[in-house]
């Protein structure tokens, strides 16, 4: 019997696959047109997956987590200075040095909220919200990019 993930789980592996793209595209060549590929596809992902928690998570943690409301500004203000990051590596060509710096501030901004996330946020949600919650709170997450992702 498989066992569908809760939106924590979900988040999770979002996560993962952030890291994965992340770790990608640092190990891009300076000259290729692979950095500006792996940046716009970095962007989609993270930009989602921002709004998927503000939308989806983060109003049920600051009602119902003890200190949630420190713990939500504390990822709005990162995923503000992640979007920053993006929008300024968009306006420099991926084989300007500018880019290189660019990047390394959006990875060590990035590597921190993902472990502040993984390590202080989803426990705080998991230990409060019923499992039952986390569940439909997943399967709602899913339906919507399922329906998002469905050709029209």
């Amino acid at each position: 019997m498989s066992r569908r993930p809760d939106i924590l789980g979900e988040f999770t592996a979002d996560h993962q696959a952030v890291t994965e793209l992340l770790d990608a595209l640092q190990a891009a060549p300076a000259g290729g047109t692979e950095r500006g590929d792996r940046l716009a596809r970095l962007t989609d992902l993270l930009f989602a997956h921002c709004a998927a928690e503000e939308e989806h998570l983060f109003p049920v943690v600051q009602h119902d987590v003890p200190d949630g409301g420190a713990l939500v500004f504390r990822s709005i203000h990162d995923h503000l200075a992640i979007g920053q990051y993006l929008s300024d590596l968009q306006a420099v060509r991926p084989d300007d040095p500018a880019f290189d710096t660019l990047l390394h501030g959006l990875a060590d901004t990035l590597r921190r909220h993902l472990r502040g996330e993984e390590k202080q946020l989803f426990p705080a949600a998991r230990k409060a919200l019923p499992a039952a919650a986390r569940t439909a709170l997943g399967d709602r997450l899913r339906a919507e990019r399922q329906a998002l992702a469905a050709p029209d």
